[in-house]
């Protein structure tokens, strides 16, 4: 199993969410969240005054998934987060990381059984 974080520009979400009801992936998890990587941030203009804003806002999508289903969900978050426009810095990331267990709270199912 694998535990799959995404980050993306918030308006990309809807697009991301329709690829991947497109293979069938309708559990997921999104958080807004607030960093930086390549863009640095952007200077913001308040009352006149000038200031740099260093976190940019992004959504974080989590989705838990069996190995064979990795590569399907990838692509589907890549096609979704980059829309039309293709390269654009700050499209996002998305992170893979192992996954030793599930339990499913309700029926105390583990394992993939439990995704």
């Amino acid at each position: 199993m694998k535990y799959i974080i995404a980050m993306i520009r918030p308006e990309r979400l809807d697009a991301v969410k329709r690829e991947l009801q497109k293979l069938a992936v309708n559990r997921l998890t999104v958080s807004s969240v607030a960093g930086y990587g390549a863009q640095k941030g952007h200077l913001e203009i308040y009352r006149a005054t000038e200031h740099e804003a260093n976190l940019l806002e992004k959504v974080k999508i989590e989705i838990a998934v069996e190995d064979h289903f990795l590569k399907s969900v990838t692509e589907a978050i890549k096609t979704g987060a980059k829309g039309n426009d293709g390269y654009y810095i700050g499209s996002g990331k998305i992170f893979v990381l192992p996954l030793e267990d599930v339990i499913r709270i309700r029926t105390n199912e583990t394992g993939p059984s439990a995704l």
